[in-house]
């Protein structure tokens, strides 16, 4: 049996990966996640994965949120974290 995630993240790295790729990450991370890596912390980089996906999903919402509404200056700004 296939993992449709496993499926999905793999079309998305044929069609995007050359442009992440030339994406840099903050100063720091790249080693801390080879590290998280190689002490085999699942827990810490699930934690990373829950995070980007979360703030993805957020950024997501609120763009489709605001197509045909008011223009975002007339929005008033309330910036929230929901896990």
């Amino acid at each position: 049996m296939t993992n449709p995630y496993a499926e999905w993240f793999e079309q998305l790295r044929s069609e995007y990966g050359e442009q992440l790729g030339a994406m840099p990450l903050p100063e720091g991370l790249p080693e801390h996640l080879r590290q998280l890596i190689a002490q085999h912390d699942e827990d810490a980089i699930q934690f990373i994965i829950k995070l980007a996906w979360q703030f993805g999903a957020q950024v997501g919402y609120a763009a489709g949120s605001r197509q045909g509404a008011t223009p975002a200056a007339n929005i008033p700004s309330t910036p929230r974290v929901q896990a």
